[in-house]
């Protein structure tokens, strides 16, 4: 039986509207959420716990409140759920060397965990993480077959390949067709009385700071044309500035 190992991230929700404070993002009115692509990688856990047996751990890094993260992947039906205590800022080299020296402590035989964050957008973590752990890695994964190895299904050149990839392996997730289940209320209660399991880790320092936040700059005005006298006009922007034609 599999010692599965899920990786999720609590993230500003994709839909709140981001305002600065001076030269940093005022996230204290926001809503936060599971990253979206995480949920994907919750339910291929949850999947392959169903077809080959084993454990589900749900790991997240944060203050005590990315708590409401584990909480709801409990809910949905992970088994235990660790957070890596540590509130500030960590690059990736660090993030990805305390979470690989977690997940060999738990003794993780298969991480799963989103292709990419909502808030970053790296895509580094997984393989990040792979590395650490001299494992297999394979990323933007749509379909996983479960069995003594994986057999997975990612992005190539000119469509999709499938790839058999043996464990211990980390998998990146991405959407595919893959349904991701819902809590119900038994999940729900289960998740509020559920003890999380605060670890505290010495993280390498960062090497990357952050000096400050901005807004892109604002978009140009559209411009409207009407008429037939104009169309010779337009098929000139479309072609020497939009580029479309």
């Amino acid at each position: 039986m599999a010692n599965i190992i899920v990786l999720v991230k609590q993230v500003p929700d994709t839909n709140a509207r981001i305002v600065l404070s001076g030269d940093r993002v005022d996230l204290s009115a926001v809503k936060k959420v599971m990253s979206p692509y995480d949920e994907f990688a919750v339910e291929n856990a949850l999947q392959h716990r169903e077809a080959s047996g084993g454990e589900v751990t749900a790991i997240t890094v944060g203050g005590s409140g990315a708590d409401k993260v584990l909480k709801d992947a409990k809910a949905i039906g992970v088994d235990h759920i660790v957070r890596i205590d540590c509130d500030t800022h960590l690059d990736s080299n660090a993030l990805q060397t305390i979470l690989a020296s977690v997940i060999s402590t738990l003794g993780g035989e298969v991480v799963y965990c989103g292709k990419s964050a909502a808030d970053t957008g790296a895509g580094s973590t997984g393989p990040g993480v792979a590395e650490r752990l001299g494992w297999a890695s394979v990323s933007n994964t749509t379909s996983v077959t479960f069995g003594d190895q994986l057999s997975v299904v990612t992005p190539s050149s000119g469509g999709n390949a499938r790839v058999n990839v043996p464990l211990p392996a980390v998998i990146s997730c991405d959407k595919g067709n893959i349904k991701v289940r819902k809590p119900n209320v038994k999940g729900i209660m289960q998740a509020k009385k559920a003890q999380v399991d605060v670890r505290s880790v010495d993280a390498p320092a960062s090497t990357v700071s952050v000096v400050a936040h901005s807004m892109p700059p604002a978009k140009p005005a559209g411009k409207s044309y009407q008429g037939g006298a104009a169309a010779a006009e337009v098929a000139q922007l479309l072609r020497d500035e939009a580029n479309v034609i």
